[in-house]
């Protein structure tokens, strides 16, 4: 759904998803993506399978005018049950990217 929102708000900036299921829904309606944004995901994930995480993440970076960043959490699964093996780190990866962004748009 966030996805979704994201192609009919044209004033925002980026995205953040955590764990997407590529492998359950269609995101063609994604062509073109309107913004840049992280994609992350643990390497356990059987929810969503880290293949099917990379082949959307694949076909976002073959568009123009955007950069999707894509970040993998060793071992963790859908939820990043163990908070601190994954949670922390997926935590940590986005408050980076975050923080990346807004310097970005601040010069």
């Amino acid at each position: 759904i966030g996805m979704q929102l994201l192609m009919r708000r044209p004033e925002i900036t980026g995205f953040i998803s955590v764990a997407p299921p590529a492998n359950m829904y269609d995101f063609s309606f994604l062509a073109p993506c309107p913004s840049s944004g992280l994609i992350i995901n643990g390497t356990a994930d059987r929810v969503a399978p880290p293949k099917d995480t990379a082949s959307l993440v694949g076909k976002l970076r073959e568009q123009k005018g955007i950069t999707i960043t894509h970040e993998q959490v060793e071992g963790a699964g859908h939820f990043f049950e163990n908070d601190l093996d994954h949670m922390q780190p997926m935590i940590a990866t986005v408050q980076d990217y975050v923080r990346r962004r807004l310097g970005e748009s601040s010069r």
